[in-house]
Order: C-alpha cells, then sequence, then structure tokens
C-alpha cells in the first residue's frame, strides 16, 4: 500500500502527514487571525513579504549562489563555509534593518534612551565576524584532511 501511494502522491507517506498537519496548523493559524481587527493588515504585510521575496530576493540570491559555485568549482565545502556567514548576515540584517539604517530614530531613542548610531558598526563587526569564524573553520577543516591524506602518501612511496 505504501508503494501505491508513493507512486500515486510521489513521495512518502511521512510527506504527507507532514503536508497535512502543516495545513492543519495554518488553517487553524488563520482562523485565529480572522477575528483580529489588525487581519487585513497581517494579509497585506504577508502578500508583501511573499512578493519581496519571491519576485526580488530570491532571483538576487540565486545569482549570487550562482556565481559563487563558479567561483569555488565544484568545491562543495567551500561554498557552503561561504554561503552560512551570508545567511547569518543577512539574516541579521533582516532583523535588525530598522536599527541599521535607523529607521525610526526619535521613537528608538525615546523608548529605549539608547541611539541606533551603534548598529551599523555592529552589524558589519558581526557579519566579519561570522565570516573570520568560517574561514578559521575551514582551514582546521582542510589541514586536517591534509593531515589524513599525508601519511597515505607516504605508505605508497
Amino acid at each position: 500500500m505504501a508503494d501505491r501511494l508513493r507512486a500515486g502522491y510521489g513521495a512518502a507517506p511521512w510527506h504527507l502527514i507532514m503536508v497535512t498537519a502543516a495545513t492543519v496548523l495554518a488553517g487553524w493559524v488563520a482562523l485565529r487571525v480572522a477575528g483580529e481587527a489588525t487581519a487585513g493588515r497581517m494579509l497585506l504585510w504577508f502578500l508583501g513579504a511573499v512578493i519581496a521575496h519571491d519576485l526580488v530576493l530570491f532571483p538576487v540570491y540565486a545569482a549570487v549562489d550562482r556565481v559563487l559555485r563558479r567561483l569555488v568549482r565544484g568545491r562543495v565545502a567551500l561554498l557552503n563555509h561561504l554561503r552560512v556567514p551570508a545567511l547569518g548576515s543577512a539574516l541579521l540584517f533582516l532583523v535588525y534593518s530598522p536599527g541599521i539604517l535607523r529607521l525610526g530614530e526619535t521613537t528608538h531613542l525615546a523608548a529605549t534612551g539608547q541611539d541606533q548610531r551603534p548598529y551599523l558598526a555592529h552589524w558589519i563587526l558581526l557579519s566579519a565576524a561570522l565570516f573570520v569564524l568560517s574561514a578559521l573553520t575551514y582551514a582546521i577543516r582542510a589541514l586536517a584532511r591534509g593531515r589524513q591524506v599525508s601519511p597515505k602518501r607516504s605508505e605508497r612511496a
């Protein structure tokens, strides 16, 4: 029966269970939000986020990834050591972009008593630290791989 389901559905049974659970959860959330006074604004924000991601961001980071793939020429480990800090930096920017771009500066100052000026420098330093940490991890892994290969070469000689 599982084979017939896989042939008809195109995926494993657990996939169907997960998709169904996600759909039920999304429906429950939609019912909860529908009664809210700000439901229209939430829907508008959600649609804007979908459009911004699918029509703007996805083509941009797909193009950047394609360029990176060509630059590293099939070295997947190196590519992933570039992708991970880039993703971390992008997510930090997304979360802290109002502070980094100094949007709502007077409101932020009134609410917290702090200035937004350090946000940009902190984001740049943290992003640089992510890339440096990733580069160090890659170097350590490459050295460890090199040491594992060296004894085998000396045994052949």
